[in-house]
């Protein structure tokens, strides 16, 4: 499948909307300016044109596989992996002490969404890694740091994260895996876990495994839980990779897409583990891996809508049909449109995913509040509407190839079916949604309204230039404003549950009208400024009705009976 990293359009949205300037212009990014960030780009880029690309249909067509017990991965993803950890990907923002390149996660967060457009089930594996790396950063003992940390930043070593049960999904409280104190300062871990994504491989020297389980002393739900750091191979005194752990892949899940990616079910049979962070503190521990996670399963999102864009414009500009000025149908207007709406969106999406990573580094480098309240609220929307995204741009272009995109063959429907999962794994996306009006406006809605306030600041200095888009963003973003005084001023939950995740896409759709008019007022005549008409005429006008229903209440949610649903 062809690919082409779209590095330009990273390089625009960092310079010019999302303000990637104010991260680069504090002590702690001040080594990373836009020159050096343009050079890394390009150089990923380039990996994920040439290396990676070619791997997408390898891993479709070719999945991995048990052999009696010994797990092998799809043909050229051992030297795509080799390619991604000797380029220092994997620890873009990881300490540079361990030896990572501790840049800032808006660009590590760029590369990881180049990778995902290139090969979705190859990047799964070093963001795994990087999640534990920063697991570990923040709650692991100086010792397992300083053992663990330079390995999996190398790739020598990688990582996963083991949360789910048969009986435990997004209730991770209900979980019945067990750790007994050794008494040496290990753990003997026993239970089974499901859904483990890239629980091993065939080019890792090892696989280190975090995983949650109950000391005998933790009490029932997620106050009881605690981590464990569970090496498939116990490291041995000068630490390299010694006698097999108590530990083994049961089977691997088959799964509708995602084939080159791993998914496996996982038993711990009083497998050797150490304790990450404080006994009983496992979700706090996990959840630093959970929210780095969210963020990039949002930009897995973006990257297979990329790809799903590319390919079906590919297919637009060569398939020949009806009387068009090209002869082809990329000049049918309905096609166009489609194909406008995935480029469209594709923008707004990437731009909420960069300002929620600029958000976190300028809450690392300046450990302000207001920072750190603004990217755990941008966190659910990142998550959330970069995986809706992904799904209705991969659908669109499946819509795009006509009766080719439903024929295996073209290519078209395996990005689909590869990000269809992202709206699940990490939270689903109603579950982000609810967090969102929940948890995210415990403040009583300041920081949704903080935002408010710049969308409309920056409309009010677009009227000079663009008046008319100037306008329908500052309406909209009264009409948001409404809503969320509305949803903050409700004391029943559920009625801030039911319409949860129309009011989440909302403030994602004036979120992406407030960064298309920045483009347009940096690019005047230009085609970002022409798209940006296109969203902000076409598909911003979509807030009011998803804020109509947001407001409506839980009332009509559960309107019928359990018998009349049946019915």
């Amino acid at each position: 499948m062809t690919f082409r990293a779209p590095v330009s359009e990273y390089e625009f949205l960092l310079n010019n909307v999302v303000g990637y300037g104010d991260v680069s212009a504090t002590d702690r990014f001040a080594e990373a300016p836009s020159d050096v960030v343009s050079a890394i780009l390009n150089e990923a880029g380039k990996m994920c044109d040439e290396v990676l690309a070619p791997l997408q249909r390898n891993g479709d067509l070719t999945p991995a596989y048990l052999e009696n017990g010994v797990l092998r991965t799809s043909p050229g993803f051992a030297d795509g992996f080799k390619a991604i950890s000797e380029g220092g990907w994997i620890g873009m923002s990881a300490p540079e002490e361990y030896g990572g390149m501790a840049l800032p996660l808006t660009v590590a967060t760029a590369v990881n969404e180049m990778m995902a457009g290139a090969c979705l089930s190859l990047q799964l594996a070093p963001l795994m890694s990087q999640g534990q790396i920063e697991a570990l950063e923040h709650h692991a003992s100086d010792a397992i740091k300083e053992l663990y940390l330079p390995k999996l930043i190398t790739g020598e070593w990688s990582g996963t994260m083991n949360l789910t049960e048969p009986q435990a999904g997004s209730d991770v409280g209900a979980l019945s895996s067990k750790a007994e104190p050794n008494g040496d300062g290990t753990y003997a871990v026993t239970g089974q876990k499901i859904f483990i994504s890239w629980g091993d491989n065939d080019f890792c020297e090892n696989v280190c495994h975090l995983v949650l389980a109950r000391l005998p002393d933790g009490v029932p739900g997620t106050k009881g839980i605690s981590l464990f750091l569970v090496p498939k191979f116990l490291p041995d005194a000068d630490g390299k990779p010694g006698k097999a752990n108590d530990l083994k892949v049961v089977s691997l899940e088959h799964k509708m897409g995602l084939h080159g990616s791993p998914t496996c079910v996982m038993q711990y049979d009083g497998a050797t583990g150490w304790l990450v962070g404080e006994e009983h503190g496992g979700m706090a521990a996990m959840f630093t891996m959970m929210n780095n996670a969210r963020l990039g399963v949002g930009g897995q999102g973006v990257g297979a809508g990329e790809g799903a864009y590319q390919h079906a414009l590919v297919y637009a500009l060569e398939r020949k049909q009806g009387k068009t000025a090209s002869g082809s149908i990329v000049d049918h207007a309905d096609v166009r449109r489609m194909l406008m709406e995935m480029k469209a969106d594709l923008f707004a999406s990437r731009a909420i995913l960069l300002a929620c990573a600029q958000a976190i580094d300028m809450q690392t480098a300046t450990g302000e509040k207001d920072w750190a309240a603004r990217a755990a609220f941008l966190t659910p929307i990142a998550k959330a509407f970069g995986t809706d995204t992904g799904i209705r741009i991969s659908e669109t272009g499946v819509q795009v190839h006509g009766g080719m995109g439903f024929i295996e063959e073209s290519g078209a429907a395996q990005y689909y079916r590869d990000v269809r999962v992202t709206a699940i794994y990490e939270g689903t996306n109603g579950i982000q949604s609810m967090d969102l009006v929940a948890r995210k406006m415990m403040d009583g809605g300041e920081t949704a309204f903080a935002l408010i306030d710049e969308i409309e600041e920056r409309a009010e200095r677009a009227r000079a230039t663009h008046p008319n888009m100037a306008e329908s963003v500052w309406q909209a973003c009264e009409s948001l404003r409404e809503a969320t005084e509305w949803l903050v001023a409700q004391e029943d939950i559920q009625d801030r549950f039911a319409g949860a995740v129309p009011y989440l896409r909302a403030f994602a759709r004036v979120l992406g009208g407030h960064y298309h008019l920045a483009a347009a007022m940096a690019d005047q005549g230009g085609p970002r400024e022409k798209l940006a008409r296109f969203y902000i005429t076409r598909m911003l006008p979509e807030h009011a009705s998803l804020l109509a229903h947001a407001q409506a209440g839980a009332g009509g949610t559960f309107a019928l009976s359990l018998d009349e649903l049946a019915g």
